[in-house]
């Protein structure tokens, strides 16, 4: 990556009022304190209506909402943009890329755009590609992460007997998009990326979250759209989390002492705590949104930087740390304020 790569500002973008486990319990049979005990997860939004079934919000909507905050905060204009990457696992369609949609929204054109088809680790990716194409004559980028989860759940159907393991990701996932505008230069920005670490590690290792997305034959009879193995998540993740954790340290030769904030993988509520005590970053202040936003995927890392931003000041260290289970992604990054 350019070894001057600054975050002039970033933002973020979630639809609708918070949906709190009251609210979840009434309107798919769940129950509260189960949901708040067991994944730690209070409230989430979502981009359709619960009573209705009618989306309000799509990922263009969002993702140029979290765009358009943080290109007004860093003061610049879509002239000023040289190129834009989205992360997200749930684009609007197929074709055309929802990335596109976005540049357009925001008025951005003749500029290269890319939309990278990935769970939470394509926030560290989007991360990654953008400090890679900051050059000589690419001074300015927007990098943005985003999903919209609730549109493939069934909302009418009876979830009486529904097994634990798919009625979890009902209580589990929200919707929500972040963003953040990247410079080569250095001039007003608030904080310095200084690595980005962003790798496959799956290789002979079954999937442990399986989303399929059936075209109009239909889904098949007895088939699952969405399919987690949580034992091997909650088996490996906070592992691969200290595997992370320690690399991104040796990277920038820092001592875990030195770190004045952690930003720590978002499962859910309840891992993220597990996973935080297994970091034991002792010292650091936890950046987490989690347990108010639910597990928004790509979002999740750009809401975390939203929520650092304003905390980080010249001096502080950051490390981010984001693990992917699908087929086993590790990812993080190191931030120093300015």
């Amino acid at each position: 990556m350019n070894t001057d790569t600054f975050i002039l500002a970033t933002g973020a973008a979630l639809p609708g009022d918070p949906v709190d486990n009251d609210a979840m319990a009434r309107r798919f049979g769940t129950n509260a304190q189960w949901v708040e005990l067991f994944v730690g997860t209070r409230t989430r939004h979502f981009a359709v209506d619960l009573e209705t079934g009618e989306q309000t919000h799509t990922l263009a909507d969002l993702a140029s909402a979290a765009a358009a905050q943080a290109m007004s905060r860093a003061g610049v204009e879509a002239a000023d943009i040289d190129f834009l990457v989205l992360g997200t696992a749930t684009p609007d369609m197929l074709m055309p890329a929802t990335v596109n949609l976005v540049a357009d929204r925001l008025g951005i054109d003749q500029v290269a755009t890319y939309q990278l088809q990935s769970g939470c680790a394509g926030a560290v990716q989007a991360l990654d590609i953008g400090a890679r194409l900051l050059d000589e004559d690419r001074r300015t980028g927007l990098v943005i992460g985003g999903d919209v989860c609730a549109k493939h759940l069934v909302l009418d159907r009876d979830t009486s007997a529904t097994p634990p393991g798919e009625l979890i990701n009902y209580v589990l996932f929200g919707d929500g998009a972040g963003a953040a505008v990247l410079s080569a230069d250095d001039e007003g920005a608030p904080m310095r990326l200084t690595s980005v670490l962003n790798r496959f590690t799956g290789l002979g290792r079954d999937p442990a979250q399986v989303i399929h997305w059936w075209g109009e034959t239909g889904q098949p009879e007895g088939a699952r759209s969405v399919a987690e193995d949580y034992k091997a998540i909650e088996e490996r993740v906070p592992g691969m989390a200290v595997e992370v954790l320690h690399e991104l340290l040796d990277r920038a030769g820092w001592d875990s002492s030195s770190v004045s904030f952690l930003l720590p993988p978002q499962l859910s509520g309840r891992m993220t705590q597990r996973i935080v005590k297994e970091l034991a970053v002792d010292g650091a202040t936890e950046v987490s949104c989690v347990a108010e936003t639910g597990n928004n995927g790509n979002a999740l890392p750009f809401l975390q930087l939203d929520a650092l931003a304003p905390r980080l000041g010249p001096g502080h260290r950051a490390v981010a740390v984001a693990i992917e289970s699908s087929k086993w992604l590790k990812g993080g990054f190191t931030l120093e304020g300015r």
